[in-house]
């Protein structure tokens, strides 16, 4: 399907053959494609994201809570994932659209297919989309509210209209306490520090200094580059008080 009748489609129009996953914006625009993770229904708002490597990273980073991702990059998937990786270890965003379907791994430290990823923690991805369309929408027109659906029984439609009213529910993430949603809850102490070939990470056990760091979404990599600074790292949740730092 070309984009120009991509662009023209309806919400009252039928799925088109070989597709099990829809992407409906606020302001009306769709996009069909290939449902990968879990089956349902994602809301967010949606975002891109233009970097070559570093989709395991970019998936669980903390910052991202409440979005929907576009990969620019066509390959995602194509080093799987690992246990070593992730930014957090409870994903905060909400999905994920990408142009080709999911890579099969070709890495030595791969333990897992990014699509099982995906499913281990509760989230849709929409595959075979034009994303290069879709990122110049967002370019163009700011980043939308969006809910994306991932319906693989094909004797079932896709009820475009009832994605169009529940995209208008969908929160505007401008002012919303994200933190709170991100942070820990409880203080704890951080001595992991850069990963290497030889020795995978390194364990701060000599630290000269002592910094507390405030969680209101910290990635793991920044709590080891402190580590690796010479710092022992204390995390205490978004909402502790100087008094209690």
């Amino acid at each position: 399907m070309s984009e120009a009748e991509t662009a023209s489609k309806t919400f009252h129009d039928a799925r088109p053959p070989g597709v099990d996953a829809a992407i409906v914006l606020e302001d009306g625009q769709i996009f069909w494609g290939r449902g990968a993770g879990i089956e349902g229904v994602a809301m967010g708002e949606v975002c891109f994201n233009t970097s070559l490597t570093g989709y395991q990273e970019i998936l669980s980073d903390p910052s991202y809570a409440g979005q929907i991702i576009t990969f620019t990059f066509p390959h995602i998937g194509n080093v799987g994932v690992n246990d070593e990786d992730v930014e957090t270890d409870t994903p905060a965003v909400r999905g994920c659209i990408l142009r080709q379907d999911i890579t099969e791994p070709a890495n030595w430290r791969a333990n897992q297919h990014l699509d099982a990823w995906l499913k281990k923690h509760n989230l849709v991805a929409v595959t075979g989309v034009d994303t290069r369309r879709l990122t110049r929408h967002i370019r163009d027109n700011g980043a939308p509210r969006g809910v994306m659906i991932h319906l693989p029984d094909a004797n079932e439609d896709i009820d475009l209209d009832a994605l169009r009213e529940m995209v208008k529910s969908v929160p505007s993430l401008k002012g919303l306490d994200l933190a709170r949603e991100v942070s820990c809850t409880q203080t704890y102490t951080w001595d992991q520090a850069e990963w290497s070939i030889e020795d995978g990470y390194a364990t701060q056990s000599d630290p000269k200094y002592h910094v507390v760091a405030v969680d209101f979404g910290a990635k793991k990599n920044i709590l080891r580059c402190l580590a690796a600074a010479g710092c022992k790292v204390t995390v205490v949740p978004g909402n502790t008080s100087a008094e209690d730092i």
